[in-house]
């Protein structure tokens, strides 16, 4: 049974968010503003069910259960330390009911769920293809930053195979990847219907891209206004700190 035990190289950390709390490692992969961003682009409606693939810490799912009328959240991820530590994550913020932590590969996701089985599926994919980027040498976050494990092309192809007719994806990435992103969602008719680019700062060029597509959609997509993160350094803009809940 899962219990809210703490490895000696993990800590807590407070959520600002329904009094929830989070574990993760000390010094390890931590989940980053690209995790926060999601759960505020994503749109979830009452008494959906969502998928989040690659799930890391589980702070996808956990954001998604504090900040929708979702009925169930799910999160799949692959290593079983990472697994195990977000499971004792849903334990400690007592979501047992609400949030299950499955391990298994994206690869397999279709066939370990079942096709047409989610409303919405969410995703902080590895970013990074194996010709860019140096690799971690530490594993974990290789796997969460690199295509060690999946590529983008098995992340949107099961994510097509999960949604219901009419599910939405959400997805955060890198914008030098945009043109392949649209390409490949395409390419599994899943349509983009939203994007937002995301600047560190308002001069500096987008980091991130989020994007919403709908299986079976019809083609128009709207790209909204950007968000800014940093209006000096240091200091995030009002629109993060919404995000974020504070």
């Amino acid at each position: 049974m899962t219990n809210h035990r703490l490895l000696p190289d993990e800590r807590i950390d407070d959520l600002q968010r329904n009094g929830y709390q989070i574990i993760q490692k000390a010094g390890g992969f931590c989940f980053g503003m690209d995790a926060v961003l999601l759960s505020g682009f994503a749109q979830v409606k009452e008494g959906e069910t969502v998928l989040d693939l690659g799930t890391g810490t589980g702070i996808i799912p956990i954001l998604l259960e504090a900040k929708t009328k979702g009925r169930h959240f799910t999160g799949l991820e692959i290593q079983k330390e990472m697994a195990d530590m977000a499971a004792r994550s849903v334990a400690l913020n007592g979501l047992e009911d609400r949030v299950e932590i499955v391990r298994g590969d994206i690869k397999e996701a279709s066939r370990l769920f079942g096709k047409a089985s989610f409303d919405v599926v969410t995703s902080n994919p590895p970013y990074m293809n194996d010709s860019h980027g140096l690799k971690n040498p530490d594993l974990p976050k290789a796997i969460a930053r690199h295509e060690v494990l999946c590529t983008l092309e098995d992340v949107v192809r099961e994510a097509a195979f999960l949604l219901k007719p009419g599910g939405r994806f959400y997805m955060v990435h890198r914008p030098h990847r945009l043109a392949e992103i649209i390409s490949v969602l395409k390419e599994h008719k899943l349509e983009p219907k939203r994007m937002k680019l995301v600047h560190p700062f308002v001069e500096k060029e987008a980091n991130m891209v989020l994007i919403e597509s709908v299986r079976g959609g019809g083609p128009m997509m709207k790209v909204e206004a950007p968000i800014i993160v940093y209006k000096e350094p240091g200091v995030y803009t009002e629109e993060i700190y919404t995000i974020y809940g504070y």
